[in-house]
């Protein structure tokens, strides 16, 4: 038995080596042609052809330039270690728009200028006539385009008629689109620049990357530049297109890219579409049915999610940053910057925020820094073996930090910076907090009316569903300033665990906690302050908070289980949970744990903490 193992695992390396050994690499260039054969010397000149001709192991390389063109990879990698590659080249920057310029704009008058485009300039997709609709979605009581206008690189905004574009008003800038059956005519306001002489680009497709069907596995997307989407608005009960997006697959990893102008997501880890899309008619009982179908269509650990998305710029997006529902199940979120989301608001409804996940079980997201969104991270539904540790969160509005919404866990939130004017919206059970700074409001809101999926440890197999009371939360070892604490939690009867932490400037703890320090009159004089290599924040720490009161080291042991499903907080690999180190990887003092996300001061002056880049002390 033990030879044929040996066996078997020797032919396993020797075809992994000869498949490497045969595997290809296609380069693209703006003065290439789709006619070559995609070596360095005869590139291609669209990464669509190349695309085209990508196996399992190849890498495809794009060379500096704009590529105007939606790649719709038509095959995936055939597992994590032949995967197919899509980078651009070291050094270059290479673009990828869903835009396309335009030219030939008449002058109206003041800035005004309008331009008439035949229907064949739009090929046989015109965002001009695409409205965004969806589940939960509100218009606010006007229509809104999948299109866009852009002047050198900035969206203008969107007028809901041509006399709106007319009247400037608020010192912005408006474009409005008028579409039939032949032609699309188009009125902007350029303010003093010259449109036939600037750069003016409209959105003429759905996405930049973005299969058209499910299960395309294993693609390595890294280094691009992405930007100008006429992305459709992304419910959970509907196909998720994002400006870059995985389409109901496994494994992808999204790196190192600049995605940005996306008319309503960055990134998708989304849903695929069916015949139901947008007909839950708003209801949690919808969603359930959604969930079901999920589940016959292969929703599981070993077909949905694995995905990696990690070190990207995601920018000015008017519904989320990076969306999913159900596909980001199993996934790694970490060293993103989000900022500029949801921003505008000239629509509304839910879904949007930095980050927004349904259904992300054993999914960790950690080291992001969010700010300037409408919210930070938004967890609905089925959080569940989730963590959330050592992100920087500051400056969202008007909404939260964090919103877990009618979940059961048990999830962990630890390590963490919430420093927006409302920290935390807490409307689900079996959260654990741990080792955060809560600089911000606490509100809880319960759920009776909903019923909501848990799951079988580690698996997207439903075991129950049930509402939410908020009485099954711990918070461990973190430092709130200002607000309300934690005595949102105030009723008596509630289980809830609360220990080790320490209340500053105002703050209250709760008629639950135990060992906890409060020192009403200790300002800690908060403040993120721009520094040349990235981020710091000053604050006054005092080391004799260690030695106050005794407190315990957290532990997948010390959290117990969570309530609903009777599961223990342990990793999505199944091991427990040791929280030893702080939010720059610096070891705790596991005998006497010092509070909040930093490992213990010297002294009790005001210090100054790099926060971002959050890297490890020894990086």
């Amino acid at each position: 038995m033990h030879r044929h193992i040996v066996f078997f695992g020797v032919v396993s390396v020797l075809l992994l080596s000869y498949a490497a050994a045969f595997a290809k690499e296609y380069h693209v260039s703006a003065s290439g042609n789709d006619s070559n054969d995609g070596t360095a010397e005869r590139p291609l000149q669209t990464i669509s052809a190349a695309a085209e001709m990508a196996q399992p192991g190849d890498v495809v390389t794009v060379h500096e330039g704009v590529y105007r063109e939606w790649i719709n990879p038509p095959r995936g990698g055939a597992s994590d270690t032949q995967r197919i590659v899509y980078q651009a080249a070291d050094g270059e920057h290479a673009v990828i728009k869903g835009s396309e310029v335009v030219t030939g704009w008449q002058k109206v008058e003041r800035g005004v200028w309008k331009v008439t485009l035949p229907e064949a300039f739009f090929g046989n997709y015109n965002p001009y006539r695409d409205l965004i609709r969806g589940d939960w979605f509100n218009d606010h009581g006007r229509p809104h385009h999948t299109g866009a206008v852009y002047l050198s690189g900035d969206a203008l905004w969107e007028a809901g008629s041509r006399d709106e574009v007319m009247q400037a008003k608020d010192g912005r800038q408006w474009w409005y689109g008028q579409a039939d059956e032949a032609t699309t005519t188009l009125w902007a306001d350029f303010g003093d620049a010259d449109p036939n002489t600037a750069l003016v680009e409209i959105n003429v497709r759905r996405a930049c990357f973005y299969p058209k069907q499910p299960g395309v596995n294993f693609i390595t997307v890294r280094g691009f530049t992405m930007q100008h989407a006429a992305t459709q608005w992304a419910p959970p009960t509907a196909e998720q297109i994002g400006l870059i997006g995985t389409h109901w697959s496994k494994g992808w990893i999204i790196e190192d890219n600049d995605v940005s102008h996306s008319r309503c997501t960055g990134i998708s880890l989304g849903k695929y579409g069916d015949r139901w899309d947008n007909t839950s008619q708003n209801s949690a009982e919808g969603y359930v049915k959604t969930l079901q179908r999920a589940l016959e269509n292969g929703w599981s650990k070993d077909n949905i999610g694995h995905h990696v998305v990690r070190n990207n710029r995601i920018a000015y997006c008017e519904q989320a940053g990076i969306v999913g529902s159900l596909g980001a199940a199993f996934s790694l979120v970490t060293g993103n910057v989000i900022h500029d989301i949801h921003i505008r608001q000239q629509f509304g409804g839910a879904e949007m925020s930095g980050i927004k996940f349904h259904g992300a079980i054993d999914t960790i997201i950690s080291r992001n820094h969010i700010h300037h969104s409408c919210r930070g991270i938004w967890l609905d539904w089925m959080t569940q073996g989730t963590r959330v540790t050592c992100n920087l969160l500051h400056e969202n509005g008007p909404r939260e930090d964090l919103f877990v919404e009618v979940n059961h866990g048990p999830f962990l939130v630890d390590n963490n910076l919430f420093l927006s004017p409302i920290a935390l919206l807490d409307a689900s059970q079996g959260g654990a907090y741990v080792h955060n700074l809560f600089a911000g409001k606490i509100i809880i809101r319960s759920e009776l009316r909903r019923l909501t999926p848990f799951h079988e440890a580690h698996s997207t197999k439903v075991a129950g569903l049930k509402n939410i009371a908020v009485n099954d939360e711990r918070f461990c070892n973190n430092i709130f300033i200002g607000h309300n604490g934690l005595t949102a939690y105030g009723a008596p009867e509630e289980p809830l665990m609360m220990v080790g932490n320490v209340f500053l400037h105002g703050a209250q703890p709760s008629p639950h906690d135990t060992g906890f320090v409060l020192d009403e009159a200790f300002d800690p004089g908060l403040e993120l302050v721009e520094e040349p290599d990235g981020v710091a924040l000053r604050i006054a720490l005092a080391p004799s908070w260690a030695g106050a009161e005794k407190r315990p080291l957290v532990t997948t042991q010390s959290l117990g289980k969570a309530q609903v499903p009777n599961l223990p907080f342990e990793q999505p690999c199944g091991k427990p949970y040791r929280i030893d180190t702080d939010y720059r990887g610096a070891k705790r003092n596991a005998k006497s744990p010092f509070p909040g996300p930093f490992t213990r001061p010297d002294t009790k002056e005001r210090q100054t903490i790099p926060v971002w880049p959050n890297r490890l002390p020894t990086e």
